[in-house]
């Protein structure tokens, strides 16, 4: 079995999907059996950091092919690939045509789609329904997501398979830890501050900070991430009267990403746009409850022994549920147990059997 991943980035920069396609490779490599081979071809990533792919990769990696964003570079060498593969793995909506188009060069070819979240809650064109009616299965991350399909395409129950996001092992291997630094309590949020993703309601956290510093008044909020929305959250904090008590943390690498979950008493993301939200569940892996949304799918992940669902948007209810989950405790091996669910062994054998299907 030669089995081709396609994904439009893997290192190039840092979002739930590049993480997830990590995952994706390291899973094909791990199930791959004697005489099994992958391939792998990916539009944005010029060059791939050796250090990276070895950890998730093995030597059943035979091919990679890093494009620098050519699409026409990535369509020759996808095609090429799939000359000589049994599978197809797309990580994208936005590359499921020349998948399509691949399995047109080669009749036995099966293709499938890894379907995330709002890239697919959308209208489809012409050419994305076709290719999506000859997709073999369908990888939605969340039943949400399957869902969300189901209401804009007519397709059989059986293609549309949930296999949700799983663990980094690098977050697997924190499930025994937990640790809340001394000091302020501090609320995390973890998201990309693009001015077209604001719906992941970091606003709405900044907003809510001067009613939860009139209950708790030490509380801080961490904000790791950057993008073109910065400048706009910056100057909301400032002008809520609560740019001391909001900390833009800007891009961190893994071990501070570990620190921070580790110093933190509540992460929380109230977005309305999440096909899974991976994040939830790395706070989860280091014991931690989190606050987010109830919307996408992140009812999905958060129950009631991880953490609190808000309405999307009420600052009011964002400021009360989190001075509530900052003042109650939590059972922290509860929450890891929940993060255990998704451990990335779990994932891999999900991923098994929706492949053999």
């Amino acid at each position: 079995m030669k089995t081709l991943l396609l994904c439009p980035e893997l290192f190039a920069r840092e979002s739930g999907i590049q993480r997830i396609l990590r995952l994706y490779l390291k899973a094909l490599c791990d199930l791959a059996e004697v005489g099994d081979e992958v391939s792998l071809v990916v539009l944005n990533d010029a060059e791939f950091p050796p250090g990276q792919l070895q950890r998730y990769a093995n030597e059943k990696l035979t091919e990679r092919r890093p494009c620098g964003g050519g699409k026409a570079g990535f369509i020759r060498q996808a095609l090429r690939a799939s000359a000589g593969a049994d599978r197809v793995v797309c990580g994208h909506l936005g590359q499921l045509g020349v998948a399509w188009l691949a399995r047109c060069l080669h009749p036995r070819l099966d293709y499938y789609l890894v379907a995330h979240g709002i890239e697919v809650w959308r209208r489809y064109s012409w050419i994305e329904r076709l290719a999506l009616r000859r997709a073999r299965r369908i990888l939605c991350v969340s039943d949400f997501t399957r869902r969300e399909m189901q209401r804009r395409i007519a397709l059989p129950e059986s293609q549309l398979v949930v296999v949700p996001n799983g663990l980094d092992p690098l977050f697997d291997g924190t499930l025994s830890e937990t640790m809340t630094a001394p000091g302020d309590p501090i609320i995390l949020t973890v998201a990309r501050l693009d001015a077209r993703e604001r719906y992941k309601g970091v606003d709405h956290l900044i907003e809510a900070m001067p009613a939860v510093r009139l209950v708790v008044p030490e509380t801080r909020l961490r904000i790791i991430g950057t993008g073109s929305d910065l400048p706009r959250l910056q100057e909301m904090a400032t002008r809520l009267g609560a740019a001391d008590a909001v900390d833009f943390a800007g891009f961190v690498n893994d071990d501070g990403l570990s620190a921070a979950y580790r110093e933190c008493a509540l992460f929380a993301l109230p977005s309305s746009g999440e096909g899974f939200g991976i994040v939830f569940l790395e706070a989860m892996a280091y014991g931690k409850p989190c606050l987010g949304a109830r919307a996408g799918a992140i009812p999905e992940i958060i129950d009631g022994t991880s953490g609190v669902l808000v309405d999307y948007g009420a600052i009011s209810q964002i400021a009360a549920k989190t001075v509530w989950a900052l003042q109650r405790p939590w059972n922290s091996e509860q929450i890891r147990q929940r993060a255990a669910q998704f451990s990335y062994p779990a994932f891999r054998e999900r991923l098994r059997h929706a492949l053999a299907g």
